[in-house]
């Protein structure tokens, strides 16, 4: 049984919280966080962009640290799952690698690319699994897409558009200020780069134009220079209508079909505008059957079995892999220098 430690129980604790109900060989049996309340069970003040809201939890068999060191040193804990804002991400994952635990920490890993590099660089020297929890790979719509494109079940890709958007957000005061969070280029826009690194394989530059604020990317059009490969493009960013509060979705143009997915939340109601469709060159279409377990959470309760699995099994760490992410924010940054100087800028 993989026993596993959460640092930081806002949303995105709470969401794996949720989805590590249902994981098989593993539990969540301790939680830190330095808000009293939490600590006691009541989530009620918990509120993010889907799900719902925090309630009360019974925290009575878990073990409850208001001090995240405190959990670093429990010999019980097999993998450190931290959910803390952007800006913590550094300081605590180097405590959990030099504890020598295996470790888990949600996107991105870091906003600064030293740090980052730092980070993987620690993680490889100590021999100590680092995980990123990019969880876009493993929502069943991007799995299919994923999946098309590295087993090639409809030929070659050709060429393949995605779009990311959102309002500017005021449901959370950690949202509010996009200089912490990287700006929305990396904030929002690091999980089109992740997903376009793990599916297409990493890009050899990207050429950009976009809306940049304070030295970072508010909004970004990207195309990703393959030299033998697709062409890729994205839309992402942080400028839409008020009513506009999330949108994504891709374009993928296959020698043998194109397969379309859009879907978002406009004026309040989640709307699917386009579900996942594969059009053939027999002009049939069909809308895949995916599965899942249909939670709120459930694609944060793949992202945590393949963490398990990964550090228990020695499996592969997939869409959790820290060079991916690693080099998901590389593109970020490297996106800012081209609007900067409006040229190609090679990887």
């Amino acid at each position: 049984m993989v026993r596993i430690g959460i640092i930081g129980v806002g949303f995105m604790g709470y969401t794996h919280f949720e989805g590590a109900r249902d994981l098989s060989g593993a539990k969540v049996t301790a939680i830190a966080t330095r808000d009293q309340k939490k600590l006691a069970g009541d989530w009620t003040s918990i509120q993010g962009n889907f799900g719902p809201p925090g309630g009360h939890v019974d925290v009575s068999e878990l073990k409850c640290y208001s001090d995240y060191h405190q959990l670093l040193a429990d010999p019980d804990i097999d993998l450190v799952d931290v959910c803390l804002p952007t800006d913590k991400h550094f300081d605590v994952v180097m405590d959990s690698l030099r504890a020598g635990k295996p470790t888990l920490v949600e996107k991105p890993v870091s906003v600064e690319l030293p740090q980052a590099q730092q980070m993987v660089q620690a993680a490889a020297a100590a021999g100590v699994p680092l995980l990123v929890a990019h969880v876009l790979p493993l929502f069943p719509e991007f799995r299919f897409a994923a999946e098309s494109i590295q087993d090639g079940r409809f030929g070659k890709l050709n060429a393949a558009h995605f779009k990311r958007v959102i309002c500017k957000p005021d449901w959370s005061s950690e949202m509010s200020d996009f200089r912490k969070l990287g700006g929305w280029g990396i904030d929002l826009h690091i999980h089109d780069n992740h997903f376009i690194a793990h599916a297409c394989g990493r890009p050899d530059g990207v050429f950009s134009r976009g809306m940049m604020q304070d030295g970072f990317v508010n909004h970004v059009h990207t195309t990703y220079v393959y030299k033998d490969g697709p062409a890729v493009s994205c839309v992402s960013g942080g400028i839409a209508a008020k009513g506009l509060a999330f949108s994504h979705g891709y374009e993928l143009y296959f020698e043998d079909a194109t397969v379309l997915f859009d879907a978002g939340t406009l004026a309040g109601e989640w709307i699917v505008s386009r579900p996942l469709s594969v059009i053939t060159n027999d002009g049939k279409m069909a809308h895949p059957q995916l599965g899942g377990s249909g939670k709120w959470c459930g694609a944060f309760t793949d992202e945590l079995q393949v963490a398990v699995d990964a550090i228990s099994k020695n499996s592969s760490p997939g869409p959790l892999s820290s060079d991916t992410a690693l080099a998901a924010l590389q593109l970020c940054w490297a996106e800012a220098a081209s609007i900067e100087s409006g040229a190609i800028v090679s990887l």
